[in-house]
């Protein structure tokens, strides 16, 4: 299983940028995925996932209201809509994909068996 993260760049403050995370490899989408980040000198944090039939979703409640996470099933692709950015926002962002048809949602990386390559957000003031 293979997945490709895009959609990173440089943003103003209060800017939005879309994340992409296409998923290639796998036989069905029954997946959790995630978005995780990871800022300078910091460790990975848990940004958002959501369920595979999408209806689950969580958020940590730094991006709460700013940001939606969505997945097109049919595209094999998870994204992450990015709103009212802050410059704590600045980060590697990492999606990530677990097995999983069940609704329980995961926020601890250690539950995640894969992983994309990373797409960078810098966002500047």
């Amino acid at each position: 299983v293979q997945l490709q993260a895009s959609g990173g760049g440089l943003v103003q403050v209060g800017g939005s940028l879309r994340l992409s995370c296409t998923t290639s490899g796998r036989r069905d989408n029954r997946y959790v995925m995630g978005w995780f980040r990871q800022a300078p000198g910091k460790e990975r944090e848990f940004v958002s996932a959501i369920g595979w039939t999408g209806s689950n979703k969580d958020y940590a409640d730094s991006v709460k209201g700013r940001f939606t996470i969505t997945r097109d099933n049919a595209k094999n692709t998870v994204y992450l809509q990015m709103g009212d950015l802050k410059p704590e926002d600045t980060a590697i962002y990492y999606c990530a994909g677990r097995p999983s048809g069940a609704a329980w949602l995961y926020r601890d990386s250690k539950y995640y068996a894969y992983w994309g390559q990373g797409t960078l957000v810098t966002v500047s003031s």
